[in-house]
């Protein structure tokens, strides 16, 4: 008889199975654990730097233009249409020179008016002073006929009071004598009186009149020098540098009419960002650079505000300027702040800031991978900064912008 022996279990596909989920799961923690590959960036692409310790020389710079020390401005001292130029822009000057000539048949008009009102009042003064005399010597011969009476009455009492002792005369006639003489002689000082008065009186009419005519004579010098005006002449030797007028053309007073400056005489005005202008201050050395040379200056003024995003910083130019300076002339200047000793410092990064904290990739020694780390800087110049923490002496850093890897640690320099 047959007996049914039992089926044995099939074991080995699930030790095969879980043997393979070890072995998945081993090599999936395996990955994580590994660090991503660093990108790749081309040496040649990007500046690299070391970091060096010693003295460091504080600088900045701003672009700028030079402009005259000495400045004339012509402007219009009354309305006229411009009837002829005689000279243009970029001619060399005296202080006679005639520029152009305005025109006004108003202001001529004016000026002769004030003429004839001028010769008017000294007639009058002339009129009134021939009559003032004439009432003063009117008076001076009242006066001198007035006294000879009063001698004449004087002796008249005195004689009679003689003759009355000798009973030769009646007591009424001596006192008529007596009062007669008094009388002239009340009369003489009145008559003196007067004369003062009238000699007053003529001094302050004539001086009156005086007054009058030195006004008049103002306003003709005025008038005068307003048609004189119309001849616009350059005041000031130098150099012609702006005349933006036009033949026919019409101007009111206080027009900019012409542009006259020493051209020998010229002074740097900077720019400089108003980050980097704090430490700026009078005195400071600059060198500046007109594209045709470099000369030495020194700043002369410091604007006390700034304008949109920079400061305007004036440098005087006391030594001879390279040939072909001149006005308006687009140049570049450096200032000096000062000279730092033994400080770690190196290029200046691209966007970097002072006294900021800034990412930086740092090389690996004896390895082609950059590391990023934080920096604190300190103190810059244009091209070097001061670095306060995060480096030290021989490092080599990447100073080119590196913001398309922000993402990433470490990058590979190829």
């Amino acid at each position: 008889m047959d007996i049914p022996r039992p089926k044995k279990k099939k074991r080995a596909p699930l030790v095969l199975g879980l043997v393979g989920a070890v072995v998945l799961v081993a090599i999936t923690v395996g990955l994580s654990r590994l660090k991503a590959a660093a990108p790749s960036v081309e040496r040649d692409q990007v500046w690299l730097d070391s970091v060096k310790r010693g003295p460091m020389l504080r600088q900045v710079k701003g672009p700028g233009t030079l402009v005259p020390e000495y400045v004339r401005w012509l402007t219009a001292d009354t309305a006229g249409r411009v009837e002829r130029i005689h000279v243009r822009p970029g001619a060399a000057v005296e202080a006679g020179t005639l520029l152009l000539e305005l025109a006004n048949p108003d202001v001529q008009l004016q000026a002769l008016e004030a003429e004839r009102q001028l010769s008017s009042a000294e007639a009058q003064y002339v009129g009134l002073r021939m009559q003032l005399q004439t009432q003063g010597l009117a008076q001076e011969a009242s006066l001198a006929t007035l006294r000879a009476d009063a001698a004449d009455a004087a002796r008249k009492a005195t004689l009679n009071a003689g003759l009355k002792d000798q009973a030769f005369v009646a007591d009424v006639e001596l006192q008529a004598s007596q009062e007669r003489a008094q009388e002239l002689e009340r009369r003489v000082t009145l008559g003196q009186q007067q004369l003062a008065v009238v000699r007053d009186s003529t001094h302050q009419q004539l001086a009156a009149q005086k007054a009058q005519i030195e006004k008049l004579r103002a306003v003709a010098a005025f008038r005068n020098a307003q048609v004189e005006s119309l001849q616009v002449r350059a005041g000031e030797k130098g150099q012609l540098t702006d005349l933006p007028l036009q033949l026919g053309q019409w101007v009111t007073p206080g027009t900019v009419l012409a542009k006259v400056v020493k051209p020998e005489q010229l002074k740097a005005e900077l720019r400089i960002a108003e980050t980097q202008a704090r430490d700026v201050a009078l005195g400071q050395r600059v060198e500046v650079d007109t594209r045709n040379g470099i000369v030495e200056g020194q700043v002369a003024r410091v604007a006390p505000a700034a304008s949109q995003g920079t400061v305007l910083v004036e440098v005087s130019l006391p030594g001879e300027l390279p040939r072909g300076a001149r006005p308006d002339l687009t140049v570049e200047g450096t200032i000096e702040l000062e000279r730092l000793s033994n400080v770690l410092f190196v290029g200046r990064p691209a966007g970097a800031q002072s006294h900021a904290t800034l990412s930086l990739f740092r090389l690996v020694p004896g390895s082609s991978e950059a590391e990023r780390v934080q920096v604190q800087l300190g103190r810059s110049s244009v091209n070097t900064i001061e670095v306060l923490q995060g480096l030290t002496e021989g490092d080599q850093v990447v100073l080119s912008d590196m913001t398309a890897w922000d993402a990433v640690e470490r990058v590979k320099l190829q």
